[in-house]
C-alpha cells in the first residue's frame, strides 16, 4: 500500500483553523422552545440503507473460476458522501488507486476481504491492492463513522475472462424486494435511541485550592462507542467526547491541571475565553509544548462572561478531529429576557427548562456526530410543551452544517456569547 500527497500521522486531516468563531443562536419553538446556538453551523445526521451480509454470500466464485487475464488498475475518487469510479474488473489482481477529492478525511474498506486504505486527507492518495479477487461481488464502503450511512459505500464487480456464464451472473449486485427495504428502515428507526457505552459533556468537578477552583484533565486515546457495536480509539478528555464542561463564574480564579497521557505532545486552547497571554495555550509560541507523560498547569481570573469551549492547539488536526473538545462557559446565558421578537415575548424571568451544549463534528474517527454519538444512538431531547430549551451548538468538524429545527420558530440572539 503506498500513501502519497504529504502523509501525516494516522488520525489526522488538514489542518484545521482551530481560531475560527463560535458563533451563538438563540431558537424557541411554538411550544415555548427556546436554543441558544454557540456555532456559526451545524450538522445534520443522514441515515441511509445499506444491507450487510456478514457471511460474505455476496462474493462468489470458487474452484471453478477461471484464471485472471491480467492486474486490472481501477481509479477511485472520495467526495462527500460518494465512492465513484469505475468499479468492475476482471478475476485476479486488482489495484484500487484511491484519491481523497472531499473536503474531510475518507478511507476505503473492503468488507469482505477487511482491506482497508489508511484514513486520507484532503487531497491524499493510497494504492490498495487486492490480490486474487475471485467473480463475485464486493462491497467497498467508508469506515469513518457515518460516512457509509451518508453515502459513501457501493459495489466493486468482479468477473470471470468475457463476462459471461456463471460468473458474469454471480456479480449480479443483489436487488432488495420492497418488503425487505421496508423492513430494514424500520429496524433501523426503531433501533433509536440505542444505548452506547459512554456519556460526554459531564459537568466537571472542581476543588477549591489556594482560593482557585481548580478541575483535573487527563488527555488520552480511549476506546469510545460512536454507535451500537462501533468503537473506536477516540482522543479524550477524561475518557469522553465531548470532554466534560467547565462552568465558572464572571471573576472566579480557575486553575486547569492537564496530564497529557496521549503518544503526542499537546496543550489546551480555550476558544473564546478571555486569559493572558502566557495561559493562552498556543505552544510552542505562549508556552512550551505539553510531552507525552507530562503534567502542565493553567491559572487565570475569569474577567468576562463567556460561552466558548477548550481544545487542543498543538496537532489539533489530529487530536480535535478524533474528540479532544469540550464546553467552556463563564456567567450567565445572554437571554434577551423581557423582549418581543418576532412576534414572541420572552418571560422577563425565563430560566430554561433544559440548556445544553451540542458539539457537532464530522471528520476523524468520531465522523457525523452530536455529542459524539451517531444514530441510532444520538440522544433524544424530550419536552413538555411550553417548555424552555437553551441549546449551544458548537461546530468542531471541518464543513459548514446549518442547523434547522423542523416546526419550532428559532431565533438568533447570540454569536461568540456576545447578544445580537
Amino acid at each position: 500500500m503506498t500513501v502519497t500527497d504529504n502523509p501525516t500521522p494516522p488520525n489526522a486531516s488538514e489542518p484545521n483553523d482551530s481560531g475560527k468563531p463560535i458563533g451563538s443562536l438563540l431558537f424557541f419553538g411554538m411550544a415555548g422552545l427556546l436554543i441558544v446556538l454557540v456555532a456559526a453551523v451545524a450538522v445534520i445526521g443522514v441515515v441511509g440503507l445499506i444491507q450487510d451480509d456478514d457471511d460474505g454470500d455476496s462474493v462468489a466464485g470458487g474452484a471453478g473460476a477461471a484464471a485472471a487475464v491480467g492486474p486490472s488498475v481501477i481509479d477511485v475518487s472520495l467526495t462527500e458522501f460518494a465512492i465513484d469510479g469505475d468499479l468492475t474488473a476482471s478475476a485476479g489482481e486488482v489495484t484500487l488507486n484511491v484519491v481523497n477529492d472531499g473536503a474531510v478525511q475518507h478511507d476505503v474498506v473492503v468488507r469482505e476481504t477487511g482491506e482497508k486504505t489508511p484514513l486520507l486527507n484532503s487531497g491524499e492518495s493510497a494504492s490498495l491492492v487486492l490480490s486474487s479477487l475471485e467473480p463475485g461481488t464486493y462491497e467497498l464502503f467508508c469506515d469513518v463513522a457515518g460516512h457509509a450511512e451518508s453515502g459513501m459505500v457501493t459495489n466493486l464487480e468482479i468477473s470471470g475472462p468475457g463476462g459471461s456464464g456463471e460468473a458474469a451472473a454471480a456479480s449480479e449486485p443483489e436487488v432488495l424486494d420492497g418488503a425487505t427495504a421496508d423492513q430494514m428502515m424500520v429496524d433501523s428507526m426503531l433501533a433509536f435511541p440505542a444505548e452506547t457505552e459512554g456519556v460526554g459533556n459531564t459537568i466537571l468537578d472542581f476543588e477549591m485550592v489556594d482560593g482557585a477552583k481548580q478541575f483535573e484533565l487527563t488527555a488520552a486515546i480511549t476506546p469510545w462507542e460512536v454507535s451500537p457495536g462501533k468503537f473506536v480509539d477516540a482522543w479524550t478528555y477524561n475518557g469522553q467526547v465531548p470532554g466534560p464542561q467547565i462552568k465558572v463564574n464572571v471573576g472566579d480564579t480557575v486553575r486547569i491541571v492537564l496530564t497529557n497521557e496521549t503518544p503526542l505532545g499537546t496543550d489546551i486552547h480555550w476558544h473564546g475565553i478571555h486569559t493572558p497571554n502566557s495561559e493562552d495555550g498556543v505552544s510552542p509560541f505562549t508556552q512550551d509544548v505539553i510531552a507525552s507523560g507530562d503534567t502542565y498547569t493553567y491559572e487565570f481570573v475569569a474577567e468576562d462572561p463567556a460561552i466558548g469551549m477548550y481544545h487542543a492547539h498543538m496537532h489539533s488536526h489530529i487530536s480535535v478531529l478524533n474528540g479532544m473538545f469540550a464546553a467552556f462557559t463563564v456567567g450567565e446565558n445572554p437571554i434577551p429576557r423581557g423582549q418581543t421578537i418576532s412576534g414572541v415575548k420572552i418571560p422577563d424571568d425565563l430560566v430554561p427548562d433544559v440548556e445544553m451544549p451540542m458539539v457537532l463534528n464530522d471528520a476523524g474517527v468520531i465522523g457525523l456526530t452530536l455529542n459524539g454519538k451517531s444514530f441510532p444512538a444520538t440522544e433524544p431531547l424530550v419536552l413538555a410543551p411550553n417548555d424552555w430549551v437553551a441549546v449551544h451548538y458548537y461546530n468542531e468538524g471541518l464543513t459548514a452544517h446549518p442547523m434547522h429545527l423542523h416546526q419550532f420558530p428559532q431565533l438568533v440572539y447570540a454569536k461568540d456569547g456576545i447578544p445580537l
